[in-house]
């Protein structure tokens, strides 16, 4: 029996950002291994629409709708220096020894931000299938909003940030969501 293409879609349970390190015409993208989004919240992916109409004799006489941009907030209760120098050009610098160690993220006035995939999953039982999961991913991106650091008084703060989703350029290929009928775990390593 063929798996099904309908199904539930409960929680987010993993997240793994992987630079673009390449994206050919005519050729096929590469990547850097995964970074873990740690603490995922979401993973909420919307769209725009703009639509056209042709109208004419004093009524209605054509419409054309084009998607015009994906974009996908992925908040997360953990920050990750690694995952910010992969998101924006910017360094992660160890220093010190135990018992005075320290790791420091900076961001100079030569930052850029940089293309990245997105991959989300829901958790074993988070499909239809039974022992299966869904896996959202996002091809190529770039942080659309500042990921929102700093602090809060008694309470926790999170970690937002917003991206803009576009096609690569080597395959044209934007979104993808895969229904697993047996669950499978986010790959880390570096992709071709």
């Amino acid at each position: 029996m063929p798996i099904s293409r309908v199904t539930k879609l409960y929680a987010v349970e993993d997240a793994k950002i992987f630079p673009l390190l390449s994206d050919p015409e005519g050729g096929a993208p590469s990547y850097g291994a995964g970074i873990d989004v740690p603490a995922i919240k979401a993973m909420e992916i919307s769209g725009d629409v703009e639509t056209k109409e042709l109208r004419g004799d004093n009524r209605l006489q054509d419409v054309e709708s084009a998607l015009s941009n994906v974009t996908v907030a992925f908040p997360h209760g953990k920050l990750s220096l690694d995952a910010m120098a992969a998101l924006m050009l910017s360094t992660v610098t160890d220093a010190g020894t135990t018992p005075n160690q320290s790791t420091e993220w900076e961001m100079a006035d030569d930052v850029r931000l940089l293309p990245f995939k997105l991959v989300g999953k829901t958790p074993t039982g988070g499909a239809d299938q039974l022992g299966g999961d869904v896996h959202f991913t996002l091809h190529k991106c770039v942080l659309s909003s500042f990921p929102g650091l700093g602090l809060a008084e008694e309470d926790y703060r999170t970690i937002e940030p917003e991206a803009r989703a576009v096609p690569l350029i080597s395959t044209g290929k934007w979104l993808t969501v895969r229904i697993n009928e047996t669950a499978a775990a986010i790959a880390t390593a570096a992709t071709p």
